[in-house]
Parts: structure tokens; sequence; C-alpha cells
């Protein structure tokens, strides 16, 4: 208790004290080795400094008071359990420290290892260790990460000095070094931090600590962690722990090592051994993939007692967290030492293959299950896949590298992040090629297709990102030789011919499902996935795909316990059986404007020029079957679900020549003296109709009321081909949505004039039609005047890609060419409006509108039909606000079903 009565803020956590359930407070590592050491697994005794500390740092620039006495008191703690002192002369104790926020965000926060050396202790460990070789290694080690990490001094620094003593002593790799190369390798580390930064390497080991717990916490607002943020959706102000861990060692020498192991295939989901180690080597060895690894499955050879002990540990973890672990591990001399277990994260197809697993075993419920998979991972698996590129003409297979992260990616070669970006915003498909990736490489990573290293394994930097951004990924391509500076690879050729040299520019292809990397581009094909939705393969037959009995599984589940239901957006007939085929329950958009292009035009610009009414008739008529035609077509496609058609809406200028266009053609025609009327006459209804902001214009509902008859015409089309199926035994039920209305008065004036048709074609035909007549919510005001309107409207659907464009105040198309980078760059926006529902500015018109409607008629029909309607986030949205059914593109349905189950029993 503090000295007021309230209960201090307890600001440290020993191992011992924590659990899994505590992430919020010690982040995702921390809570995870408290619930290691209270599983009683062997992990290295430490602490850790929770998130709320991180917190105040980043608001006060200063650490809280009390957090070095807690740090102190654990400190000792630690020493007296150890037996050994921070630091010490003889016999030191050094620690590690490690961010670890509430998310995995692999690499890109700080770690600092071996603190605690100095130029006294670094003797006192070789007299520890019995090895000298290694102590000078952990001190080298210390500086080049420390310098980076707290001191800001450029990493290239220390590499090209680790680079030139390498060369110097003809060593291939590092453990070549002796140790009085790594003498030396420290005394040019320190001229380096002393030139950098005006100041010698820090030697008393609590201020190494505590500048490291800093840095760690500084780190969380570093451009690489908050880009990855934004590419995760991660909330910024979640804040790192700092986890403080006694060091064990894996480069004490042929008996020690480090690894990393996964329960399942991160990649594909199958049951097995799976991970990478690398002997006498620390764990920012493997991750940074400088040195290639072996299959972990190797380890039994190398130490069949830590590996028989270590799959003793995967079970453990496993079977508690019900999930595939992604496991860090040491063995010091001998002995195994678990650093850190997280749920892993893994690519789309591992994730509905472990799903249904977990529930065949037993360990998960099917509601589990479907919390583990996203709409975003199902519509990974819906892109093509490569055909076999062997026996494509222009394409040659060069190498084959590790099959980190599946999918098919074709693009130009690039070998740095900011090419990446500035071909990619360019509207380049490109490639990704390094030796191995870090960090810094972030941003160039998420605008490639994929991503190649000739280095590293399946838990390098680039894999483990590139799983959890759904990239493609081949890694540790050992054949091909990366260089940078001259921007090119070459490659030895896995057919045979020789030598092939790619340069910057040139187009390669990667299969990061097999991990063959080909010259050219490589053909695709569908996935087994879209050939399941289109029915050409089924999950029931005793060859299917078991990628595809999985995904088969999760959707039947997602289906029987969804409460909203899915339509399409669909304009002709064959994208509505596709649709249909995909899942969907009717057609929630219809935009009947796409029916009045190509050769159709020119009946829109007869009726543009009609000067009389009897000429506007004639126009109109020669349209109606051409509307009727296309109805009778979408309602035979989707016989007994609702179809939704909305009436004309386009800006008016899509149906007009360009004006510059046309206004040449006339002066040309006008020199020759051989002016044609009908052009001079359509220029001058060019000039009348041209809109400074088509956007906001002559639309809609407006372009109805201004040109008679013309909506008039779409609803007998739409009554007539409803009263032509039902003759013909079918099942129509057209819905009429009035597009753009702004106000209840424009809506009664079209509703009336529509019953009046629809009227008339039943007493025509006999037929009972039952046709609903609505409107879209697409304006600010018609949202906000939803209870007014609904006096009108049997069915609202919000037509949120205009709702956005009108409540932001600009026009999707201009802004996305010109400022929107720069505002996700700065945070503004953390995804694009137009991609996720804006919750707070259009999903509360949206929410409103919806209550204030069904005040009004409780029976009223709500829906939504922009391109929100496809999007997991947007659809969890629209479920809580009571909506009945989102619309989307045929392809994404699939999407929008299993979002629409996974946020049903999110609610629940």
């Amino acid at each position: 208790m503090s000295k007021n009565g309230t209960r201090a803020v307890k600001y440290v956590y020993d191992f011992t004290e924590g659990n899994k359930d505590l992430k919020d407070l010690l982040g995702g590592k921390g809570a995870n080795l408290a619930e290691m050491t209270n599983l009683g697994l062997p992990v290295p005794p430490g602490f850790t400094i929770t998130t709320e500390a991180c917190k105040v740092y980043l608001e006060s620039g200063k650490v809280p008071d009390p957090l070095r006495d807690e740090v102190s008191a654990h400190l000792a703690d630690l020493e007296q359990a150890m037996g050994r002192k921070l630091g010490a002369p003889t016999d030191p104790l050094l620690v590690s420290v490690r961010s670890g926020a509430k998310f995995s965000m692999p690499g890109m926060m700080d770690t600092v290892l071996n603190i605690g050396l100095s130029d006294t202790s670094v003797a006192g460990l070789a007299a520890q260790a019995g090895d000298e070789r290694f102590a000078w290694d952990s001190y080298r080690r210390l500086i080049q990460m420390f310098g980076k990490t707290v001191l800001g001094i450029d990493g290239e620094l220390f590499e090209h000095e680790l680079d030139e003593l390498r060369a110097e002593q003809q060593a291939k790799t590092d453990t070549e070094l002796t140790a009085a190369h790594l003498k030396t390798l420290v005394k040019r580390y320190k001229k380096i931090v002393k030139s950098e930064t005006g100041q010698d390497f820090p030697q008393d080991p609590r201020e190494q600590m505590d500048l490291a717990v800093k840095a760690v916490f500084s780190s969380w607002n570093g451009d690489r962690a908050r880009l990855y943020r934004r590419q995760e959706r991660i909330p910024h102000d979640l804040g790192t722990a700092v986890n403080i861990c006694s060091m064990v060692f894996g480069n004490m020498g042929d008996d020690s090592g480090t690894g990393v192991a996964f329960t399942r295939d991160p990649a594909s989901g199958q049951q097995g051994v799976y991970g990478d180690y690398l002997a006498n080597a620390q764990g920012e060895d493997v991750v940074a993939g400088i040195r290639n690894t072996v299959a972990l499955a190797d380890l039994e050879r190398i130490d069949k007692a830590s590996y028989d002990e270590l799959l003793r540990i995967m079970e453990t973890l496993e079977n508690h967290y019900k999930d595939l672990c992604d496991i860090e591990f040491t063995i010091e001399r001998g002995k195994l030492w678990m650093l850190q277990t997280r749920v892993g994260k893994r690519t789309a197809a591992a994730a509905f293959r472990i799903a249904t697993q977990l529930v065949d075993q037993g360990l998960i419920s099917e509601a589990e299950a479907l919390q583990r998979v996203t709409g975003g991972q199902l519509a990974q698996l819906m892109f093509p896949r490569f055909k076999d590129g062997e026996h494509t003409e222009g394409v040659r297979r060069i190498a084959r590298g590790l099959a980190a992260s599946p999918g098919a990616a074709s693009g130009k070669a690039v070998f740095d992040s900011y090419t990446a970006i500035k071909w990619s915003r360019s509207g380049e498909k490109v490639i990704l090629i390094r030796r191995e990736t870090n960090p810094d490489d972030l941003d160039g990573m998420i605008a490639a297709e994929g991503i190649l290293t000739s280095r590293g394994g399946k838990t390098s930097h680039a894999a483990v990102v590139a799983r959890g951004m759904g990239k493609t990924c081949v890694c540790g391509a050992e054949d091909l030789e990366v260089d940078t500076k001259r921007r090119r690879l070459t490659a030895p050729g896995a057919d045979g011919k020789g030598t092939v040299v790619v340069e910057e520019g040139d187009v390669v292809s990667i299969d990061g499902s097999t991990g063959k990397v080909y010259v050219g581009e490589v053909p695709v094909v569908p996935s087994p996935v879209v050939e399941y939705f289109e029915g050409r393969m089924h999950a029931g037959a005793d060859d299917a795909d078991e990628l595809v009995t999985a995904v088969h599984r999760m959707m039947a589940y997602a289906d029987r316990v969804r409460r909203m239901r899915v339509r399409a957006n669909a304009d002709n007939a064959e994208d509505a059986l596709r649709a249909r085929r995909f899942g969907a329950q009717g057609i929630g958009l219809c935009r009947t404007e796409h029916m009045f292009l190509g050769e159709r035009r020119q009946y829109v610009e007869r009726l543009i020029l009609a000067d009389t009414p009897a000429e506007r008739d004639e126009a109109l008529k020669e349209l109606l079957p051409l509307q009727k035609r296309d109805f009778v077509e979408l309602f035979e496609a989707m016989d007994g679900l609702p179809v939704t058609v909305r009436l004309l809406d386009p800006p008016l200028h899509e149906f007009l020549p360009d004006i510059t266009e046309l206004s040449v053609r006339v002066a040309l025609a006008e020199s020759r003296k051989d002016p044609h009327e009908n052009e001079l006459r359509l220029l001058q209804a060019v000039h009348r109709l041209h809109e400074q902001n088509p956007m906001l214009g002559l639309r809609g509902v407006r372009l109805g009321l201004v040109i008679p008859g013309l909506f008039a015409m779409q609803v007998r089309a739409i009554a007539e081909a409803a009263a032509e199926r039902s003759a013909a035994k079918g099942d129509p039920r057209a819905e009429i949505m009035i597009p753009l209305v702004g106000t209840v008065q424009e809506l009664e004036l079209v509703r009336d004039e529509a019953s009046r048709v629809i009227a008339e074609v039943e007493s025509a035909t006999g037929t009972s039609l039952g046709l609903a007549l609505g409107t879209m919510i697409e304006l600010p005001r018609a949202a906000l005047t939803a209870g007014e309107i609904a006096e009108a409207a049997e069915f609202f659907s919000f037509g949120t890609n205009d709702l956005t464009q009108t409540v932001w105040g600009f026009s999707r198309d201009d802004v996305e060419a010109s400022f929107f980078t720069a505002y996700l760059e700065k945070g503004i926006f953390g995804v694009s409006p137009f991609e996720t529902i804006d919750r707070e500015g259009v999903g509360r018109l949206v929410a409103d509108a919806a209550s204030a409607g069904r005040a009004t008629r409780p029976d009223l029909k709500l829906g939504v039909c922009g391109e929100h309607g496809g999007d997991p986030e947007s659809v969890r949205f629209f479920h809580e606000v009571g909506l009945d059914y989102v619309s989307c593109s045929p392809f994404r349905v699939p999407v929008a079903r299993l979002e629409a189950a996974r946020a049903c029993a999110a609610t629940a």
C-alpha cells in the first residue's frame, strides 16, 4: 500500500507470479514464460517489467519512480537464486533484456543479450565456462546488439567489421574465428561506439540493463513496429513488457545450440517434428538467418537426450494450449532450456487443417475451431497456384529453397525495400530478394508479392513475418548468390543448363508451397478451394484434398450457426450462377447501369437527345425488351432467391462521349463543311449536362425524376420479367431499390410511379408479383432521416462506398492516387475506410439509421451492398448492429459466410 492508503501499482512480476492469461499486463512472452514456469518446465529464472511501466515511460519520457527499486529487489532475488552477481568480475550473472507485447510482433522490437559483460567480467565468464573464445564471442555480440539497439548506431558498421575480419582470416563462418580474433573484433567494435557516440561502451552492468530497458520501451514506437501494427491492425496504445531473464548459452561449443520448434508444421498444418536447430549459436543467429540451420529432426542424432525431452515438452505445451505452439529453446552443454512459447503463426492452409485436427482430437469444439480460422485466410486459399513451370515455354527453374509460406507469386526482381515500395506504387508487381531479411525490410515485404532469400530456415525473420502476412515466401535457397550492391542474383540453374544471372527488373516466380524458384512468369491454375466452391471438387470423395475437406467442414458449420444471410453483387446471369455456387443466398445489388454500356449506349444517347416526349418514349420503348431479357435471365439464375435490382445510378457522363474528343470530331467535320447534325446535337447535350463533380451530380433518384419515364421503363421491365418467370413456373423474388435518396419526398414520388406500373403489369398478366420497394442509404442526410424514409421503404440497403465518400468528403479514385498513402503512413488511417468500415463515422450512421428505420417499421429488412460486405472486420460490425444480410462480389461470398458465423459466435 502507498502512504495515502491506495494500493501501489506493481510494475515487476517474477516468472513464478504470472500466468498465460495476463498478456495485457505481462505481454505474450512474459505471460507464457510464467505459464511454462508454473508447469514445471525448465525456464531460466527471471522477471517481467509490465506494459503499464512502458506506457508511463512513453507518456512522460521517464520510467515510473518505483520501478528502479522494484527491479533492484527482483534482481537481488535472481542473483540469490543463481548464486551469482550481475556482471561480477568472477563468475558473472548475465541477463537478456527482451521485448514482449501482448501480440506477437516478430523482429519488430528490440532485444539485447549478454547484459552484464564488461572488460573485467569477460575474463570471469571465460573462467566460468572454461572457454575463452565463447566469452569474447558473447562480448562482441553484446556490443553489437547494444550499439545498434540502445545507442542507435548503424548496424552495418558492425557487420562491415565482422566481414572484414572474416576476410582477413579467410574464415567462411563466425565459428572459425578464434578467441584472439574476437578480442580484436571487440576492440574494433568499441572504437565504433566511441566514434559514433563520443562515449565509451558502458562498463557498469546495471547501467547497461537500465539503458536496455528504456530502449525496449522506446522500440514500441519505432517506425518498423508502428508499420507492423498498422499492417496487422494491432492497437498502438498497448505498450510492450520487458523480460529480464538469466542467460543460458547455446554458443558454448558443439554440445550447445539453439533452435525454434513447432508442434505442427506452420506451413501445412501436418503433425510431426518441425523446426530449425543451429549448433554452437545464440537464438538471434537462427532468426536472422545468417547461418543456415539443420532440420529439427537432426537434433535426435546430435543430442538424443535433449531431443527426447524437447518432444515431451512440445506435447505438454500443445495439449495445454490446445493449439500449435511455437517454441524457442537453447541447449547449454547438454541441458535443455525453454526460452519462449506462444501460439504459433501459421499459413491459411495450416489454420484450417489444424482447426479440424484439434476438433477430431477432442481438444477443442467446433465453435472454438471457427474462431481459429478467418475470412482473410480463406481468401488467401482462393488465390490461384502455379502450374508446373518446368515445362512452360520461356520459364526456367533455377533453384529450390525451403517452402516457408505457401502461394504463387510472380513479379520483377528487386533487391531492397526502397525499390520494392517505389515500383509497387507505380503498379509493378515485385519479388523482394535478399540474402536474409531483417525488421528494416518490413515495408518492402508488405509492398512485394513475395519474398525470396538465399539464407535462413522456416523460422527465419522472412519466413515468420511472411506467414503472418499471408505472403508467399521461399527461404534458404542456398544455390542463389544474392548481390544486393550490383542488384543481381546468380544461380547455377537447377535444370543443369548452366549459370543464370537475374538482373533487377527481370521477372521471377516463386512457389511457396514447393520452394521452387523460376525465371520468367509461371502460369497459374485455380486453387483446389475454388474448385470446391465451383462444385468441381467434392469434399466427401475418397481422394478428396485434405485442405478442401477441412474448408468444407468449417463452412458447413459456419452455415449452421450464422444469423446474417449472404448475398452477392451481380449484374448478369453468369455472375449470379457463380455466386450461387459459392453459397450466395440471393443478389443484394444488381447495378442496372452496367446493362446500358457497350452497344446499348446508342439507345441512351437517343434518350438524352430526345427533344419531344414522343422521341423519348420511342427510345424507352427500344430499351424495354433489352432490360426485360436481362432480368428474365437473372431471375432464372437466382430462382427462389431474392434479387435486389437497383434502378439506374451512374454519373450521367458515363453514357456520353468525352467532351474534348467529341468537340474535336465536330470541329474537323465543320472544317470539311460536312457537319453531322446528330453529333452537333450530341455536343450541345454534352455541354448542357456537363458536371464539375459528376459523383455529386445528376445521379440515382435525381436522374429518374429529371428524365420522365426512365425509372418507369425499368420497373416495367422488372415486373414483366417476374411475371414471365412466374408463368414458366419459376419463383422470382424481385426487390426494386431506388438509389441516392436524400429525402423521403424523392422516394415517395418514385415509389408511387413504380407502384402504378407494377399494378398495371399485374392486371395485364393476372399475376400477383409481390415486388418489394426499398432504397439505398448512401447519403448522410438519408441516414439522419432514416426514420422518415422508412415510412416509404420496405427495406434499406446501405451503400457504404458512396456513404464513405460523402461522410469523408472525398472521391475514392482521386484520394487513393494522391494523399491516401501519406495518411496511412502517418497513422491517420490505420486502414483505408474503403476497405474496412469506419466504425466511428460511417458505422455510426449505419447503426443509427438501422435503429431509426426499425423504430418506424419494425419489419424493415436491412442489408449492405457496398464492398465492405465482403470485408471480415466490417461483416462483424454489420452483425453487431443487427443487419439481416451483407452483399459482396461473388468471389468474396465464402469469406462473408465464414465471417458472419464467426461474428455470431463471438457475440454469443
